[in-house]
């Protein structure tokens, strides 16, 4: 008797490995930069204000950071739907697949669920 996940059952498998390793790569590098350069904001503002280089306000640091924050947050999003789930990887950026895959993702909430 084959298991409700077998193929021979009509059940959908979920993301293929090949797609899901280009949105990893792709969530890494566009989240990770941006969190990176987030918390060396901080760490800049200290520098430059423990050693009486600069007197930059607590807010100017906050809201620096926060873009920076909010730009990886965005980049979450751009890791998924950049990445192509045809067979061929796609350009380096990925931008050719952003509304292709938005298009897909609205088609996915008009759609009404498949009956089991």
């Amino acid at each position: 008797m084959p298991s409700a996940g077998s193929p021979g059952r009509g059940v959908s498998q979920g993301i293929p490995t090949a797609v899901s390793n280009r949105m990893a790569r792709r969530i890494t590098i566009a989240t990770g930069i941006p969190s990176v350069l987030g918390m060396g904001v901080f760490i800049a503002s200290y520098l430059l204000v423990s050693r009486s280089i600069l007197d930059i306000p607590p807010g100017i640091t906050l809201v620096a950071s926060g873009g920076c924050f909010l730009l990886g947050l965005l980049g979450l999003s751009y890791g998924v739907l950049s990445s192509s789930w045809e067979d061929a990887p796609g350009s380096l950026l990925g931008l050719e697949q952003i509304g292709l895959n938005v298009g897909r993702l609205r088609s996915s909430f008009k759609r009404p669920p498949a009956s089991s």
